[in-house]
């Protein structure tokens, strides 16, 4: 059974005071950090930057895991690289030259990772596989927090699955971001989630520790 990894999301806790939370997650449970970049612009609302994921990198030893929710990534991915996430992915629909831009973010030894949202097919990034380490699927319209788990999801995984497993490309990883909680967590993975993005599931009471080892018993229970 492959070990699935956990990205609780931030944008989910209260960001005022994430740099304390960070220091008592525990690692052995919490695989990654998932950071939204939003630019008001590619998608309505407003959140962060290079400079804080920078800041964020030196509270704690967990990789990060920065989706950036941008338009034109190419106009400023080298402020990204240099602030050092573990993964940065660009969005499919965001810009005209995703090919070049995942090659950078691949050169500097991070992470490259294309997203899709849910409108767009996933045959779209079949092309671009070659230059990817990770697909993101979204599973809710991105930009908005706190939307519900879109169940075309599911069929969309598995097609994305079958395409990577029959062209012999092991190594690209797919993750899910939108709506994931204990209910459904076990069905993406199933269906060829490997990377899992969770925000309220992981964040609801505060016992964000507490409740990531909940997420992973319940996914591996139904597998």
């Amino acid at each position: 059974m492959k070990k699935i990894l956990i990205s609780p999301s931030i944008i989910a806790s209260d960001l005022t005071t994430i740099g304390e939370q960070v220091r008592g997650f525990d690692p052995g449970l919490i695989d990654l950090l998932h950071l939204d970049v939003m630019d008001g612009n590619f998608v309505p609302n407003l959140t962060f930057g290079p400079g804080f994921i920078a800041s964020l990198k030196t509270h704690t030893g967990i990789p990060l895991d920065a989706h950036l929710m941008i338009e034109k990534p190419e106009l400023s991915i080298d402020r990204y690289i240099a602030a050092g996430p573990w993964s940065l992915t660009i969005h499919h629909e965001s810009t005209r030259f995703p090919a070049r831009v995942l090659q950078q973010i691949r050169d500097a030894g991070i992470i490259a990772g294309i997203s899709i949202n849910p409108s767009t097919p996933v045959e779209a990034i079949y092309d671009l596989l070659p230059y990817a380490d990770m697909v993101l699927v979204m599973s809710v319209d991105p930009g908005f927090y706190g939307q519900a788990f879109m169940e075309p999801a599911i069929g969309r995984l598995e097609k994305l699955a079958s395409f990577i497993d029959s062209s012999g490309m092991p190594d690209v990883r797919i993750q899910i971001d939108g709506g994931i909680n204990t209910e459904n967590i076990a069905r993406v993975v199933r269906a060829g989630a490997q990377i899992v993005v969770v925000g309220n599931a992981a964040f609801k009471g505060g016992d964000v520790n507490k409740n990531v080892r909940n997420l992973i018993e319940r996914a591996n229970k139904d597998r």
